[in-house]
C-alpha cells in the first residue's frame, strides 16, 4: 500500500474540520478536547473505511485471476491499481461493485452500532463519531456510484453495456 503525502494533509483538514466545526455544530456543549479526540476518531475511520473499499476491489480482481501492484492511497481518496484491465463483462462488474458493497457494510454496520450506542448509553462521542461513519459511507456510495468513469459507477456502467453488445453480438452471430 503506498500512501501519498497528500493524504497527510487531508487527514490533518478533516480532524480540523471535524474537531472544530461538524461536531462542535450537531453537538454542543462538550470540552474542546473531546471535538478534537472525536474528529481523530473520524478521521481514522474515515480513512480506514477507504482501505477496506479499495482493499475489497483487489481482493475481486484477484479472484478474477487480475493481479493487483497495490492500493495507493491520495487526495481524491484511494485507487487499486492493476497490471491489467479485466477481460470480461462479469470480472469488471463484479470487481467495480466490490468497494461500493464493502462501503455500505461499514455504513450499515457503523449506524448498527450507532443504533446500539444510544441503546446502552455509550455516550455522545463514541455514538457521534459513528453517526458520522455511517453516513460519511453512505455518501461516498452515493458518490463513487456515479456513472462516470473512472468512478466505481462508471466501471459498473460500461460492463453492463459490455455485456449488452456481446450479448447483441452474439445473437446477431457477429461473435
Amino acid at each position: 500500500m503506498e500512501i501519498d503525502t497528500s493524504w497527510l494533509i487531508i487527514a490533518l483538514l478533516v480532524t480540523w474540520s471535524l474537531g472544530t466545526g461538524y461536531f462542535p455544530y450537531f453537538y454542543p456543549d462538550l470540552a474542546t478536547a473531546t471535538y478534537w479526540w472525536m474528529g481523530v476518531e473520524g478521521a481514522l475511520g474515515l480513512f480506514l473505511s477507504i482501505v477496506v473499499h479499495e482493499f475489497s476491489h483487489s481482493l475481486v480482481a484477484r479472484r478474477y485471476g487480475l493481479q493487483m501492484r497495490g492500493i495507493r492511497l491520495f487526495i481524491f481518496g484511494g485507487v487499486a491499481q492493476m497490471d491489467e484491465e479485466p477481460d470480461s463483462a462479469k470480472a469488471e462488474f463484479m470487481m467495480a461493485i466490490a468497494g461500493p458493497i464493502a462501503s455500505v457494510l461499514i455504513a450499515a454496520g457503523a449506524f448498527g452500532l450507532h443504533w446500539l450506542g444510544l441503546q446502552f448509553g455509550w455516550g455522545t462521542p463514541a455514538t457521534a463519531v459513528l453517526f458520522y461513519l455511517a453516513w460519511i459511507n453512505a455518501v461516498l456510495v452515493a458518490f463513487n456510484m456515479i456513472p462516470a468513469f473512472p468512478l466505481d459507477g462508471g466501471r459498473v456502467l460500461r460492463s453492463v453495456l459490455g455485456k449488452l453488445q456481446d450479448d447483441h453480438a452474439r445473437d446477431e452471430g457477429l461473435i
